[in-house]
């Protein structure tokens, strides 16, 4: 996971953990710190269930983006066995933002695709900031086109800050690489799991979301443009993101409240950051019950509820 980050509302926190790694330097075996250092760890505990109890919208944004939080790579290292990754379109080239390629779960062969981030700079940049160009979503497609010719069910892995808005990617038809992605996952006949992990960025998002069910992890978040974003549209004024994800509402509780998605996935104590292994055992155990239960329904069925599912995704007020 490399160096522990700490996010500005963790100082408080941070300061406690590195009093308590002090202590650990100077116990030893004649002159135990045992005592004290069980003391400062129980109140840590405390201080973090506090502090994420109690996360704003913004914060929570913020916690969607920690680099140290796991990205679909490292999932798919922890739940998944036998990966084989598959790449390119077969028509422009290969787009290192979206990974995809065969798997077992559980020892049942899957197709599992999802965004993938970077950690240090040269990581960062081969991966385009997890901004996926079209030729991402034509992989992704050709990857689900596969996995419904052979029966295969499909898990995607949501994080993104949306798809790529450079020149080139727009004049190799962005929008419609996403739109021909909505359109086809409405009618794969074969059952497909969604989890947004991280950031799930407006159609950069939607483009590999459309799903008979869809998870979100707790400290995750879903909209229509980024809080930075709308603020710059709205107030002419970037930095009012914290204003602008209290109106925006992209926190998984609030998705949930919308019908947008089907379940919350629990985070460790402190975020999935801070534990990749518990967090992707808990996520283990809800692909594992919810494709379980998919597998159940014939695909007619499946497609039908998946349509009927997106369409009923909205909410009209009368003034």
């Amino acid at each position: 996971m490399g160096a522990q980050y700490y996010l500005e509302f963790e100082k408080p926190l941070f300061e406690l953990e590195q009093k308590i790694q002090e202590l650990h330097g100077y116990s030893t075996p004649t002159m135990s710190l045992k005592g004290e250092i069980a003391k400062l760890e129980k109140k840590a505990e405390e201080m973090r269930a506090d502090i994420f109890a109690n996360l704003s919208r913004w914060q929570k944004a913020q916690v969607a983006r920690h680099p140290n939080r796991p990205f679909t790579l490292d999932y798919v290292n922890r739940i998944f066995t036998d990966f084989i990754e598959l790449h390119g379109d077969r028509n422009f080239g290969d787009d290192h933002a979206i990974v995809g390629g065969l798997a077992r779960l559980d020892g049942e062969p899957v197709m599992v695709i999802g965004h993938q981030k970077g950690r240090d700079t040269k990581e960062k940049v081969f991966r385009n900031f997890g901004m996926p160009n079209p030729e991402g979503y034509r992989k992704a497609l050709r990857l689900m086109e596969m996995a419904e010719q052979f029966h295969l069910p499909i898990v995607t892995l949501v994080d993104t800050p949306g798809a790529f808005p450079g020149i080139g990617a727009e004049e190799r038809g962005q929008a419609e690489a996403i739109a021909r992605n909505l359109r086809e996952m409405a009618r794969l006949r074969t059952p497909i799991i969604v989890v947004v992990t991280g950031e799930g960025g407006s159609g950069g998002a939607l483009a590999i979301a459309v799903g008979d069910r869809v998870l979100m992890l707790e400290h995750s978040v879903y909209a229509v443009i980024s809080p930075e974003g709308c603020a710059a549209i709205l107030w002419s004024d970037g930095t009012k993101g914290a204003q602008a994800a209290e109106a925006l509402k992209p926190a998984a509780r609030d998705i949930q409240e919308l019908g947008v998605i089907d379940e919350i996935v629990k985070e460790p104590l402190g975020g999935a950051h801070r534990d990749h292994d518990a967090m992707a055992k808990t996520l283990h155990e809800a692909l594992s019950r919810n494709l379980k239960e998919l597998q159940q329904i014939d695909a007619d069925r499946l497609v039908e509820e998946r349509y009927e599912k997106f369409r009923k995704m909205s909410r009209f007020v009368e003034l």
